[in-house]
């Protein structure tokens, strides 16, 4: 079997600035929504048996508590916020499974996900549906690879070197040095990525770094202020590499738990609801046609 994880957090972003808005029975946008649901019945339409969706239920997690810069809920639109939960309710009701992040981010869930199929030896291949750089680092051989579904882009971990310069064990050692603005860490002054993947590839992790750049065997530019920049902020590098790090503690089930066995019985009422009847009859034919119904 193979094992679709898709970042619902950054398929409802996408949906949002991409469909046109839709409202529902009340007045209110779920036009992002009723994206997201659709593009989960493609995915259905081609063949998925397995899949988990993982949402920043708050955009707040724990790493908000080790670096106050840490990316927050702030500025996201209203009417994209506000289809946060609906998102949840509407893939519970197709019969997905559904995993909910609080203190943790979906992106940690996603990762729990994906270290849960990769020991399960009935799984040939696990794909993570996120362009997210962070879930790099969750990539192996080509048994757990990233899908960017909109480019349709796979990645395995040789496509993980070419792209980024280093293996998936150093991708958060490689943003702890060039920073995430997305997730809101500036990285060490000077650091780029040509010199970070150069200076990982020899050494894979920033807390192996000497501090003298002569011990580096580089010849690369500017190295001594880049050794310099690095020993002055060493803390600062390994509190980033820790916000980098995914966590694979979320509880997300096994992966029986993840099979779809069809659409709930009140799926057709809240498709009512949303105005979107199609996607009821959707879910429908793929069930059929799957043997479910």
């Amino acid at each position: 079997m193979r094992v679709h994880l898709i970042d619902g957090t950054y398929e409802l972003f996408r949906h949002y600035f991409a469909v046109p808005a839709h409202m529902d029975q009340s007045g209110s946008d779920v036009g992002a929504l009723r994206g997201v649901v659709g593009s989960i019945l493609n995915l259905l339409e081609s063949g998925a048996t397995h899949l988990g969706v993982a949402t920043d239920h708050v955009v707040e997690s724990f790493r908000n508590d080790l670096y106050p810069g840490y990316k927050t809920g702030d500025g996201i639109e209203p009417a994209l916020r506000a289809q946060f939960g609906p998102l949840e309710e509407a893939l519970e009701a197709l019969g997905v499974a559904v995993w909910p992040m609080v203190e943790l981010e979906a992106d940690d869930a996603l990762a729990s996900a994906a270290a849960v199929a990769d020991r399960d030896p009935r799984v040939e291949q696990v794909l993570m549906c996120t362009p997210d750089k962070d879930l790099a680092q969750c990539v192996r051989d080509r048994r757990v690879v990233q899908v960017d579904r909109r480019r349709d882009l796979t990645r395995d971990e040789m496509g993980v070197i070419d792209k980024y310069g280093v293996p998936p064990a150093s991708i958060p050692d490689l943003l702890a040095l060039v920073g995430d603005t997305a997730d809101g860490f500036p990285g060490i002054p000077g650091w780029g990525m040509r010199s970070a993947a150069a200076v990982l590839t020899r050494w894979a992790h920033v807390e192996c770094i000497p501090d003298d750049p002569a011990a580096w065997d580089l010849t690369l530019r500017g190295a001594a202020r880049l050794a310099e920049n690095l020993a002055r902020q060493r803390s600062d590098a390994m509190l980033f590499k820790d916000l980098a790090t995914l966590r694979t503690t979320a509880q997300v089930g096994d992966v029986d738990a993840w099979r779809w066995r069809g659409p709930r019985t009140f799926f057709p009422a809240l498709c009512k609801r949303l105005r979107s009847e199609s996607l009821a009859r959707r879910a429908d034919e793929i069930a059929a046609g799957a043997g479910l119904a």
